[in-house]
């Protein structure tokens, strides 16, 4: 679809944000600087931002003989967004400032039996009781949803959730009805929000081809291009977990034979350390991924065994998605990889060249995520900035006087 001039001044608008929120107070000039964007067009997006109430000048800095200019910062004292990060074992909201600072956060664990909209969305309900609690003089502008599984992110819809065995469930419309907000709801899967996160904050930023890979329960990948998250014709963009690596192997969760994820999904690492004799509990998944990753740093051979043959999966995996995509970084993160980072890194760095082609591994960087910052809640109320913004139909379409 041809962008239109709309749409051209709302990516604009986002990147001077981004800059702004990651390097502040700055300058006009600097933004400029920074975004590739002439002076006068960083200038008008300002003065539209300060009129929105999104960004504040905050004093002035020596310009070197001229006049002074002056600094810029996103307004913290203004609306607040939240992020929520819903997975099959936890429910995490977070609550930031428009500077991405975060305010207020909570995290409840789910039951194994918590599988029902409802009962998720009952978590959904007692943080933002919370929210209004502590923050109830804040204007909330908008909340991101981040869910497993396929969304349709215009219909506020979960497609598709495998582990719940959710097909077609009006999410957004649900949360709604349960919480009597007036404010958007914008939903989106942990890939999508994963990947803005890393944009806006992440190792991301100013990459130009990015690839998140996501490993936990389920395992995917987050896609940006120009700077962009690329969503494909169906928001369906990144389900590399589901691309086969045996054409006659593991049963996956989806159905189907031989998927990555059956390989390295935090079920799949857990079977195959329990056929080497490890003490394994898929049922209780974190806690036997940490006992698996003190067994590796103690030596024992089962863990060891472990790591290498889920490194080698993953190197498959991995090179197929470098080789069809050609991105500049891959960033691994997803609570797996907190777990198990230390321990795959090196091997897939030692597996991938069997696998991936000279020319694309040429220019690639590979980066397991140590922020201890949730990219997944972030990159949801990233996505609801974005949206704020977006709806918002003056955002560098003022009238000039």
């Amino acid at each position: 679809m041809k962008s239109t001039s709309r749409d051209i001044r709302i990516r604009n608008c986002f990147s001077v944000l981004r800059h702004l929120i990651a390097d502040t107070p700055t300058s006009r000039q600097l933004l400029a600087r920074e975004t590739d964007l002439s002076v006068a067009t960083v200038s008008n997006l300002v003065s539209d931002l300060i009129e929105l109430g999104v960004v504040v000048e905050v004093g002035h800095e020596d310009s070197g003989g001229g006049r002074p200019r002056a600094l810029l910062a996103p307004n913290a004292d203004g609306g607040i967004l939240v992020g929520i990060d819903v997975t099959t074992t936890y429910v995490q909201l977070e609550v930031y400032d428009l500077t991405l600072a975060p305010l207020l956060q909570r995290e409840d664990q789910l039951d194994i039996n918590e599988t029902t909209p409802e009962q998720i969305i009952g978590h959904i309900d007692s943080g933002m009781k919370a929210v209004h609690e502590q923050l109830g003089g804040r204007e909330v502008l908008g909340v991101g949803v981040s869910l497993p599984g396929q969304v349709d992110v215009a219909g506020g819809v979960s497609v598709f959730a495998p582990n719940w065995n959710w097909h077609d469930v009006p999410f957004s419309g649900l949360i709604e009805e349960r919480l009597s907000l007036d404010v958007p709801i914008y939903l989106d899967n942990s890939l999508k929000t994963a990947a803005v996160g890393e944009l806006w904050f992440g190792d991301g930023r100013g990459v130009e081809r990015l690839a998140v890979v996501v490993l936990g329960t389920g395992v995917g990948v987050g896609l940006a291009v120009d700077g962009k998250l690329y969503r494909g014709a169906t928001n369906s963009a990144g389900e590399w977990g589901h691309t086969t690596i045996h054409s006659d192997g593991r049963r996956c969760r989806c159905g189907r034979k031989g998927c990555i994820e059956a390989y390295i999904g935090a079920p799949g690492i857990l079977r195959r350390w329990s056929e080497f004799g490890g003490d394994a509990d898929v049922e209780a998944q974190t806690e036997s991924m940490t006992a698996l990753a003190a067994a590796w740093k103690a030596g024992e051979e089962a863990a060891l065994r472990t790591v290498e043959d889920v490194a080698g999966e993953l190197a498959v995996g991995m090179a197929n998605l470098v080789n069809i995509l050609n991105p500049d970084l891959v960033v691994v993160i997803g609570w797996v990889a907190d777990l198990l980072g230390e321990a795959l890194l090196p091997e897939l760095e030692r597996s991938l060249p069997e696998h991936g082609m000279e020319a694309t591994l040429k220019a690639l960087q590979l980066k397991v995520n140590h922020q201890p910052r949730n990219m997944v809640s972030l990159g949801a109320a990233a996505l609801a900035l974005e949206g704020h913004l977006t709806r918002i139909n003056t955002v560098g379409a003022r009238s000039r006087r």
